[in-house]
């Protein structure tokens, strides 16, 4: 199924920034243009069909399914659109697979491109995800970049899953929502990497639930504000049975930039074992030195040094 709207140069670079995509991808993919579909293709393991009820689809995945993955990488292209998606994962028992997602935005006018996705994830017993999730932003106009993502995960006995967000310049403002809830055995680890520059926004909201027996999550976040951006996150975990939760902040400040950190942790059990920790700072001088000593100037030093603490 397929558009006849063929893709551009500028759209062939947003999917390479957003999804590493050079062409259409093997396997199971929906690639979505200004709130239309480009192209779409099922597997034999993986199937993608359109809501009835809501814009967006419904991704299955049979039980069982292992060494498979599925791209649905959204861009926006259209200055003064907003595009609302809702996408639903349901991943079987025993499956391992790869999910990649993302949104880039490329504005050239002088009104606001939105772009709004909502992701819900059931996973099966035992089952394995990994999902990559980029937003990337560009483009000569004066009109916001805005990128709101919502994620929402059920995790069945046994799971595991690994997400990273990724958010590397851009984006003028977002809002990113995450709530997870997690039962017996099963295991998240959620990265999150965020870049803001000039007048960017963005606020990071998660609430992860230990329900189960023995479910371990660990959060892990790394951000860098520069100029006069603005960065809030505001994690919270909440252990309500036997269960282990771990939540790390640690963010580079820089020049009139703004960062607030507010990890949380809850007991609601005598058996609960949660440890949060945050770190907000500036690049040392010392470091900036050491670089210098190798030949680079100071802007190339602090570049370097970003790079690094983002990879």
């Amino acid at each position: 199924m397929a558009n006849e709207e063929l893709l551009k140069p500028i759209d062939e670079k947003l999917l390479a920034e957003i999804a590493n995509l050079h062409g259409m991808p093997k396997g199971a993919f929906n690639i979505r243009k200004d709130g239309k579909l480009v192209e779409r293709h099922s597997s034999a393991n993986i199937e993608i069909s359109t809501k009835t009820d809501h814009p967006g689809i419904d991704i299955k995945i049979k039980p069982g399914t292992k060494d498979e993955a599925v791209h649905i990488p959204v861009i926006v292209t259209a200055s003064g659109m907003t595009d609302v998606v809702y996408n639903t994962f349901y991943v079987g028992d025993d499956a391992d697979v790869l999910i990649v997602a993302g949104c880039g935005i490329h504005n050239a006018g002088s009104e606001k491109a939105e772009h709004d996705g909502i992701h819900t994830f059931h996973l099966g017993k035992n089952s394995r995800v990994h999902y990559v999730e980029k937003h990337y932003g560009e483009g000569e106009g004066t009109g916001e970049r805005v990128l709101n993502p919502t994620t929402v995960v059920e995790m069945d006995e046994g799971s595991y899953c690994e997400m990273e967000m990724i958010q590397l310049g851009g984006v003028s403002s977002t809002i990113r929502d995450t709530d997870a809830k997690l039962g017996k055995d099963a295991k998240l680890v959620l990265t999150e990497k965020v870049l803001t520059h000039d007048q960017q926004t963005c606020t990071s909201n998660m609430k992860v639930e230990l329900a189960g027996e023995d479910s371990n999550v660990q959060v892990v976040s790394r951000t860098v504000a520069r100029d006069d951006s603005v960065m809030v996150f505001n994690p919270l975990v909440i252990g309500s049975n036997r269960c282990r939760g771990h939540v790390q902040c640690d963010a580079i400040i820089m020049d009139n930039a703004v960062v607030q950190a507010v990890p949380g942790i809850e007991a609601r059990s005598t058996e609960a074992m949660l440890i949060h920790e945050a770190a907000i700072g500036k690049i040392a001088g010392e470091q900036i030195v050491k670089l210098q000593t190798l030949g680079l100037d100071e802007e190339q030093a602090e570049q370097e040094i970003v790079n690094d603490f983002l990879s």
